[in-house]
């Protein structure tokens, strides 16, 4: 039986528990929940710029200034909701982000209707709709974007989405699971 001390994880984690909580729990498990994506398009979208520490550790803020990541709720969002938004100083205070995540609420429930739900666009984009494990043996072995992320960025940016970068993409596409960057040592693959 392993312990805790002998446990083998991806170097970027750290020894910050959050991080190895969230590499431990979270990072590469696969997700088919549109409200979880919708949690990590909020997240990632907002680290845009910023490393995900920043945003992982204001999380809890997020959950609760963004309506329990409900995105029928956000996208109501008006006026009055940016400014109580600019004023919470437990999120990053970023006038276009903020409004970028209403905007990208509206088109992320588009995107529902047109395909059924979002995992189902995202998945129409991975061959045979399916993850893609890597084997990647270290850290350097992992690239920050790929063929599929642009493609995704691409036509998320086409529909109008916005701090959706092809590197943000790649980033949402690992913590969601989409593809399993875990390296091949680490006991959590």
């Amino acid at each position: 039986m392993e312990t805790s001390e002998n446990l083998i994880r991806c170097s970027w984690c750290g020894k910050d528990p959050l991080y190895i909580e969230y590499h431990d729990k979270e990072w590469g498990k696969a997700v088919s929940d549109d409200h979880i994506f919708f949690e990590f398009l909020i997240l990632e979208s907002a680290q845009a710029g910023l490393s995900w520490i920043t945003i992982l550790k204001r999380r809890e803020n997020y959950r609760n200034a963004f309506a329990q990541f409900d995105v029928e709720k956000v996208a109501q969002f008006d006026s009055s909701d940016i400014e109580k938004l600019m004023q919470n100083e437990g999120i990053i205070r970023n006038r276009l982000k903020i409004t970028s995540s209403i905007s990208n609420a509206k088109l992320f429930i588009q995107i529902q209707q047109e395909y059924g739900s979002f995992y189902a666009y995202l998945y129409s984009f991975m061959p045979a709709n399916q993850i893609i494990q890597s084997k990647r043996k270290a850290l350097s072995e992992v690239p920050t974007r790929t063929e599929i992320s642009d493609a995704i960025s691409k036509d998320l940016k086409k529909r109008g989405l916005k701090f959706f970068g092809t590197t943000i993409c790649y980033a949402f596409m690992q913590a969601t699971g989409i593809v399993n960057d875990h390296i091949e040592s680490c006991s959590f693959r």
